[in-house]
Formats: structure tokens, sequence, C-alpha cells
């Protein structure tokens, strides 16, 4: 019999999990598809670890039933899912994909059949590729496409969903997306980058106005963010937490949750591409701000020639998740990045969904059972720091485990797995680890 460690479970908290669709569906080529960058990647020889293509991944689009049906035995209030643009929309324009709006349709009402909430992801980093090849989100016209695309989907599915993501983590997209090429697509432009930061909260911007003005939706951005940490207590270094805090925190969420960017000429880049308008309404009130939250990131200032002013290093004395040391377990940083975004931005901070939170580790391939006590005791810790986190005045509504099932895990391939559900890739066969049947419990004690 194992002993797991126990969490502090702020009350009234609402519970769900996650998963993204390129991640899980499979079936690329099934019913009028289209392609995305994310296709371009996997069909590139040599650039997923494994050589995995994402198909059929954890084949969700065949077998949504069972993943409704652990949803259930969870007994989670609600499910954060992700919807693929172009599944919807196969080019990125035009007209709809009847076959992709009838799945999504049909997902939903079985959520909905089992008393689980529909919290659908617009976007989850599947730009078609020909609205990249057009310049993707450099581009400021992909905002626009972005809010076709949405009202698309809500036009079929807004008589039953009323809480919505818009675009999950742009800062993955700008710094890794386009800045360094370690996601799609795969660009390396560094600070040329930064356009794609304003095009892409333009874009949540453009949608949320369309859906409250459509009447009864809650709507909100999922921003990834990390407490920044010098290596060393030096003036260098402190400047250079500075700088990494401001390009992957502050970018993203100032003109949200103040009405302007941080001063960027202040490090030598250049203004965002702000034009009349944009700002007011980039900063409307949000109905609520969603926080994805895996690590703590440790800088130095970086040496000799760097394009940057900063690198990323292992956090000291901190033990790490399966991908390594710069994936650093520390949960009360989670508890230290809510309370600093309260004192920042203050009743500008609407209330806080920890939309992603969970951790990899490694873990056999064909278990029967994986008793995962490193994953429970990773959960346990980073719920007891929202705990604190609520104990100190934050408004935090709800908490997410990042993922319900093992999946493509981008770059990584199938060599990473976050789920609560072990996933054979060969037979869609799932089943729950031990921290399936702990985040049950969690649930259901929090309850009563």
């Amino acid at each position: 019999m194992h002993a797991y460690p126990t969490a502090s479970v702020p009350r009234g908290l609402r519970w769900s999990v996650a998963t993204a669709a390129f991640q899980i569906e499979g079936s690329r080529a099934a019913d009028g598809r289209g392609r995305s960058i994310w296709d371009d990647v996997v069909d590139t020889p040599g650039v997923i670890k494994d050589a995995a293509i994402a198909d059929p991944s954890a084949d969700s689009y065949r077998r949504a039933s069972d993943d409704v049906a652990l949803l259930r035995g969870l007994g989670v209030d609600r499910y954060r899912f992700g919807i693929s643009w172009v599944r919807v929309q196969p080019g990125g324009t035009g007209p709809g994909n009847a076959a992709g709006l009838d799945y999504y349709s049909r997902l939903v009402d079985a959520l909905l059949e089992v008393g689980v909430t529909p919290f659908p992801t617009l976007y989850h980093w599947d730009l078609p590729s020909d609205l990249e090849e057009a310049g993707g989100w450099l581009a400021r016209d992909t905002a626009s496409r972005f809010a076709d695309y949405a009202a698309l989907v809500a036009d079929r599915l807004g008589d039953r969903v009323h809480d919505w993501y818009t675009i999950n983590e742009p800062a993955m997209t700008t710094l890794q997306g386009y800045g360094i090429g370690s996601l799609a697509p795969l660009k390396q432009l560094l600070f040329g980058a930064l356009p794609t930061v304003h095009h892409q909260l333009l874009a949540h911007a453009l949608v949320a106005q369309a859906l409250h003005a459509d009447g009864g939706h809650r709507v909100g951005i999922v921003n990834n963010h990390t407490p920044v940490r010098p290596l060393r207590d030096t003036a260098e270094d402190a400047m250079a937490a500075v700088a990494y805090d401001v390009l992957h925190n502050r970018v993203f969420a100032d003109p949200l949750l103040s009405g302007a960017y941080p001063d960027l000429e202040a490090f030598g880049l250049p203004p965002m591409p702000v034009q009349d308008g944009d700002l007011e309404l980039i900063s409307a009130p949000q109905d609520f701000y969603g926080v994805n939250f895996y690590n703590p990131t440790t800088v130095t200032a970086a040496e000799g020639d760097s394009p940057l002013p900063f690198d990323i290093v292992p956090t000291p004395d901190a033990p790490c998740t399966g991908f390594g040391p710069e994936w650093a377990i520390v949960p009360e940083a989670l508890t230290e990045l809510l309370v600093g975004m309260r004192d920042r931005y203050g009743e500008k901070l609407p209330p806080v969904i920890i939309s992603e939170n969970g951790a990899s580790f490694p873990e056999p391939a064909d278990a029967a059972r994986v008793e995962d006590g490193d994953r429970i005791a990773y959960l346990a810790g980073h719920i007891s720091a929202v705990a604190d986190a609520v104990a100190a005045g934050v408004d935090v509504e709800e908490y997410t485990v990042w993922s319900l099932l093992d999946n493509f895990e981008w770059l990584d391939g199938y060599t990473q797995r976050f789920g609560l559900v072990h996933v054979d890739f060969a037979t869609g066969e799932r089943t729950p680890k031990a921290s399936y049947d702990w985040y049950r419990a969690l649930v259901s004690e929090s309850r009563a």
C-alpha cells in the first residue's frame, strides 16, 4: 500500500484536466482536416526526437468516448480540450469543415451528458500552414483570420459552450516558435519575433470582443508564466533577470492588465507594431486570466558575444522533472508568481485559473500500472502552493492538471509522459495511473 502525499486544498476551487488537439487526436488526414505548422514539423526528417508523427498518438479523434469516460471517473468539474483550427477551417480561411465541427459538437454533448463543463482552447499552436506561408503571427492579418475561425466555432458550439480559452501560451509561440526555433514554425528570428506578441494579443482581443457581444460568454487567454531568479547576487545577473522577466512575462501580461507594453526601448528593442485603438481593445476587462505554470527560471548574465543578454541555467539545489535540470520542481515558486502578479496588477488582475500544471517523469512504456508517486508529489506540492496564494489574497478559481493523457510531446515525441492516464501508443489502450486515482480522491474529498 503506497502512502502518497496530501495537498492543502482551497475551499471552493474548481478542478479540471487539460489536453491539446494536435497532441492527442491523431487522424491527421481524416475528414477533410487541413495542414498545420506542426504537420510540417513532424513531416521533416530528423526533427522529432523519436521520429514520432503524432498519429495515431492517443487516437482521441476516434476514441473520444474513452476520454469522456475517464473524465467522468475523475469527477472533475471541467475539461480543457483543444479545437484544431485546421479541422474546422482546413486552410485557415473560408467556410467551416462540417466533419470537424461535428466532431467537436459531439464531444461537447458527451461532456455535458456526464456533467463535465466543456472548456475549449481555440488555438493551441496549430496554425494553418497556408497562413504561416503568408507571414504567420508576424502578419497582423493573422489576427483577423483567427477571429474568423473563432466565429465558425462559436456559431456551432456557442449555444452550449460559454467558457473559452482563446490562445495558449503566446510566450512559447514567440520565444520558442519564432525566436529560437525550438517549436513550430522553427524560426530563429531572436528579437525579430516580437511582432508576434502583439498580433497574438490582438487576436485574443478580437475574439473576446466578438464573444462578449454575443452575450453569455466568459473569455480568457492562457499565458505561460515563470518567476525569474538571478543565479548570483550581482548587478549583471539582476539585470539579466529583469530582461528575461520582461520578455517571458511582462510583455504578454502588461498590455492585457495595465494597457501598455513595458519599455522595450530601454533594452534596445524596437517598439511593438501598435495601431490606434489596439491597446484599448487588448486591455478591455478580462473575465479570467489563465496561468500555465511548470517551474521557475534561473538566469545569469550572458558572456561573450551572445545575441541575448541572459543565459538560462539550472535552478540550484532543486530536483527536476524528466525534462532535465531547467525544469526545476519548486512548488513555492507558484505562490511567489501568483502573489507577485496580484501585487503588480492589483484590481486589474481578474480571477486566475491555473490552466496547466503538471510534470513528466521517466515511466515504462508498457506498464500494466504506473505507480507515479513523483507526479503525485509534484501535484500535491503545487496545489498546496495555490492554497498558500489564496490564503495571501489571490483569487484563484480553478486548478487544471496537465495532462489527462500521455500524448505527443512536441519535439520530444513520445519520450515524455505527462498523463494521469497511461496510453499505449500502438493500441490506444488507456490505463489510469496511481496519480489518476489520487486526483480523483482529492476532487471527491474537496467536496465533502
